[in-house]
């Protein structure tokens, strides 16, 4: 079975961090309670660390699991849509659908439009943003005139600091889960 590109992300990411902190493996083996061997498993790809061990080492290394799983091109910005985990069966996996920095406040919300409706919203404070998660139908979000269409099983990240709608533009009810971060 292929191996999912975020193993070769973490590894990187792994080795990046822990020359950052000036660590050798087997300081960050004993400072989060693994082995030196599961650490340069993890360095060199071949270890399917578990989310509550890559946990530990983002601990010790001072950095947010999502730092750890995104690939160098996302580094910085909103983490959305990564494989984490993969079973021995193609259809056991773990997703996380997006992850973004907060300092205060999250929101978790369902949100149901029927048919032909649509939510207009003004735009939130600095600071503020929304993630999105499609559970059902396609949301096409408006954001300040750019066009998203977000389909069953995607997400989004965006800054909710400028006008923005949501529209349900299908003949069947769509459903949706959103965080507001601020």
């Amino acid at each position: 079975m292929k191996q999912p590109a975020v193993l070769q992300h973490v590894s990187q990411n792994v080795r990046h961090y822990r020359n950052l902190k000036g660590l050798s493996q087997q300081q960050l083996a004993d400072l989060s309670g693994l082995s030196r061997r599961m650490v340069a498993g993890v360095e060199s790809g071949q270890d399917n660390i578990s989310l509550a061990k890559l946990s530990l080492i983002a601990d010790v290394l001072e950095v947010d699991f999502a730092q750890l799983i995104a690939a160098p091109e996302q580094q910085g910005q909103a983490v959305v849509n990564v494989l984490v985990w993969q079973g021995q069966q193609a259809a056991s996996e773990a997703k996380l659908l997006a992850s973004s920095a907060a300092t205060q406040k999250i929101e978790l919300w369902t949100w149901v439009l029927a048919p032909n409706e649509q939510y207009c919203a003004e735009p939130d404070p600095e600071g503020w943003r929304e993630m999105l998660y499609v559970i059902e139908g396609e949301l096409t979000l408006d954001l300040a005139g750019d066009i998203q269409v977000l389909s069953a099983g995607e997400s989004i990240v965006f800054s909710s600091t400028l006008e923005y709608r949501y529209i349900n533009r299908a003949d069947i009810p769509l459903k949706f889960i959103r965080n507001v971060i601020y």
